[in-house]
Formats: C-alpha cells, sequence, structure tokens
C-alpha cells in the first residue's frame, strides 16, 4: 500500500484526531487542521509531532485554510492524496426557533467548509490524476427521529451527500473518488457524558467509538473502487431502532 498525504480538517479531538492517529500509526504522511490553534498544537503533541505530522490552523469556511492545507500538504510532503472533511458541528434545537445566524453556523462549517476545502484540493489531485475525498455525512440524513430536532444539522449534512455523488460524477474519469461514511453516535468529546443515553438509536444498542469511524476512513482511502458511496457506521442507526 502506497504511502499517501492525508489532510484531515476539526482533528484536534474526537473523530478527525483519532483518524490522525490511525493513518500515523501505518506510516502515512498527515496535516490536522483546527480552528482553535491551543487545542490544535495539543493534538499535534499528543499524535507524536514528528517528521510525518504537520498543523494548519484556520476555519474551514474560509476558503483560504483550504488553500493552506493543500499548500502544506505538498510543500511538506509532496501530494495531497487524501482529504477529510470531518469538520463540523452538532446541536439540537426546534425548528421553529431557529433564525438565519443559527442556520448560517450549520451551512458556514459543515456545508461551506467541505465545499471549499475540496475546492483547494482537487486541482492539486488532477495533477495528480490521482484523489479520495471523504466528507462526514449522517445516517439522520434519509431518517427523522421526532424526538431529535436537528433540522439544521440535517440540511447541512444532506447537502453533503448530494456534493458527494456531484462531485464523484464530475471527477471520476480523473481518478478521484469522493465518497461520504455517515456515523452514528460516537463517543466524543462533542457528545460529553452522555453518549450512552443514546445507544438504542442503534440496532446494536450500544454507541460507537471513534476507532469504528476512523478504521473505515482508512479502508476507503486505501480502495481504488469505491466512489459516489455513503456508508454508514452507524450500529444499525439508517436501518432502525433498538428502543424500548
Amino acid at each position: 500500500m502506497k504511502t499517501q498525504t492525508v489532510i484531515i480538517t476539526g482533528a484536534s479531538s474526537g473523530i478527525g484526531k483519532e483518524v490522525a492517529r490511525y493513518f500515523l500509526e501505518r506510516g502515512d504522511n498527515v496535516v490536522i487542521n483546527s480552528n482553535t490553534s491551543g487545542k490544535l498544537e495539543k493534538a499535534y503533541h499528543e499524535l507524536g509531532g514528528g517528521d510525518h505530522l504537520a498543523m494548519v490552523a484556520g476555519n474551514v469556511s474560509d476558503k483560504t485554510t483550504g488553500e493552506r492545507l493543500v499548500a502544506t500538504a505538498v510543500e511538506k510532503f509532496g501530494s495531497a492524496d487524501v482529504l477529510v472533511n470531518n469538520a463540523g458541528i452538532f446541536e439540537t434545537k426546534p425548528f421553529l426557533e431557529i433564525d438565519e445566524a443559527y442556520l448560517d453556523r450549520f451551512l458556514d462549517t459543515n456545508l461551506k467548509g467541505t465545499f471549499f476545502t475540496t475546492q483547494a484540493v482537487i486541482p492539486q489531485m488532477l495533477k495528480q490524476h490521482d484523489g479520495v475525498v471523504i466528507n462526514l455525512g449522517a445516517p439522520a440524513v434519509t431518517h427523522g427521529i421526532r424526538e431529535v430536532p436537528i433540522s439544521a444539522q440535517m440540511a447541512s449534512k444532506g447537502a453533503i451527500h448530494a456534493l458527494t455523488i456531484q462531485l464523484a460524477a464530475e471527477f471520476g474519469k480523473d481518478n478521484i473518488r469522493v465518497n461520504t461514511i455517515s456515523p452514528g453516535v460516537i463517543r466524543t468529546p462533542m457528545h460529553g457524558d452522555n453518549a450512552d443515553q443514546s445507544a438504542g438509536l442503534h440496532l446494536l444498542n450500544r454507541v460507537g467509538e471513534v476507532e469504528d469511524v476512523a478504521e473505515m476512513v482508512y479502508t476507503v482511502a486505501k480502495s481504488n473502487f469505491i466512489t459516489g458511496a455513503i456508508i454508514n457506521v452507524d450500529g444499525g442507526m439508517g436501518a432502525g431502532h433498538n428502543l424500548n
């Protein structure tokens, strides 16, 4: 398996940091990003620093952040082979209470961050005639849950699913593969100490671990024949629930 250079947004904690660790432990080069420079530096040192790791702080909704991520990858490691659009936010709020500013937060981070970071990396992948973009989606895009009011988040994640399929179509001839991985509830700082309360949302009646998602991201990144796919890593949430 060839060594790849992997860019990971939102990598200062949770899924993003574990994805970075997973690739590093298997010999790849990694560029990590976070909007919070202090948390990013802490993650950089926790991941061991060294010659195979670089970091770029910045908000992914700003187009220049993606451009700096790609420039760093190419300057330090010579290529930009994989982009993992992990940066995202999650909150619950009833639909009728959502105002424009609240909706914009989700569109900016989740959708614009994914859109513009991908736009920054595609030209380099076209030069290489090879590349993989992996977006982070959500199984609830196709499957509503009345008790969990997440219309703002799902509007942004649904757009990511649609973007994935369209980009896979546009760039397939250039050997650029675009996929989305949709996690269920994963034990991360985003969910605090409450993750296990969501166990019943999954057919397995338990929440996922960051390693579960990292393993699938790695598998998709190393594949030469997966594109346009929406892959649930969700303990069966997309298929049903284990509710009493």
